[in-house]
């Protein structure tokens, strides 16, 4: 069992506009999550949001509490999202199991515990993608499946972006501290997943890509409205979005995308919206 952690510092959007395509991908892109008994994460300056995953194969995985936490537990003063987006698993909290089959989420509120990720097939192995964010209080832990999401439907067909935004880890639906996180589903024939672009300028973004078939590629549309940039993308892999960024993408072949938010709103519908024709 191995725990990797990155540290990833804030930008400055006068200085993101000047990066190269080497240095886009290095600051914002996260692109190995899963790998073989490992739990792997990204501790980011934007909101001090935490973004990771864990596949446990042969081994229980303990989440540790990397340095820059200077803490004894990972929680001790953190929330945490929690979507399985593989084989059937458990997150086992101290002595509670929580049970979590494909697209169920868990919510962990702060506090001292011991967390482990657990795969019930080490055949079929569970992928443990997480955000984490800091936390003032403490909430309850809770299981969330889609039958208990808040359920949005947008998008249409001739829009390319018939979509379902399953909000589960939302005010709505538990308390949190800052923590919000969904999923959103595109129907098979749309690709693009939300239009007008927007920002939110009080919590950053972290996007999440998985279900997208091999050999195709998402593209994340980020930047300023007026500086926006490209971040070619696969499956599995995640993305920082700061607060000063639009986050959108268009893919090669359908997909789905975890989204999660930190920051001082919990407001979902806290956007700063541009038109179409404003973009650059």
């Amino acid at each position: 069992m191995k725990t990797n952690y990155q540290l990833r510092y804030a930008s400055n959007p006068e200085d993101a506009k000047h990066y190269d395509t080497a240095r886009i991908r290095k600051d914002f892109l996260i692109p190995t999550l899963f790998t073989n008994d490992e739990v792997n994460m990204v501790y980011s300056m934007y909101d001090r949001m935490v973004v990771g995953g864990a596949m446990p194969v042969m081994e229980q995985l303990p989440l540790e509490a990397i340095d820059p936490l200077k803490a004894d537990f990972f929680l001790t003063r953190r929330e945490m999202g929690i979507f399985n987006v593989g084989g059937p698993g458990i997150v086992k909290v101290d002595n509670t199991e929580f049970e979590l089959n494909y697209k169920e989420a868990l919510y962990l509120g702060r506090g001292d515990r011991n967390i482990t990720f657990i795969s019930k097939d080490g055949k079929q192995p569970a992928k443990f993608y997480f955000n984490s964010c800091t936390a003032h209080t403490s909430y309850p832990d809770k299981k969330v499946t889609k039958a208990e999401a808040n359920i949005l439907k947008l998008g249409s067909m001739e829009g390319a972006n018939d979509r379902v935004i399953n909000r589960m880890i939302v005010s709505q639906v538990l308390p949190t501290c800052q923590l919000q996180m969904g999923m959103t589903e595109l129907k098979p024939g749309s690709v693009w997943n939300t239009m007008p672009a927007h920002t939110h300028s009080r919590r950053m973004e972290a996007y999440f890509y998985f279900e997208v078939p091999e050999g195709q590629a998402v593209c994340h549309f980020m930047g300023e409205p007026q500086e926006t940039r490209v971040v070619w993308m696969e499956g599995d892999q995640a993305v920082l979005s700061p607060e000063w960024s639009i986050h959108s993408a268009c893919a090669t072949a359908n997909y789905t995308f975890i989204w999660g938010m930190g920051g001082e709103n919990l407001d979902y519908g806290d956007q700063d919206f541009y038109k179409e024709t404003e973009l650059r």
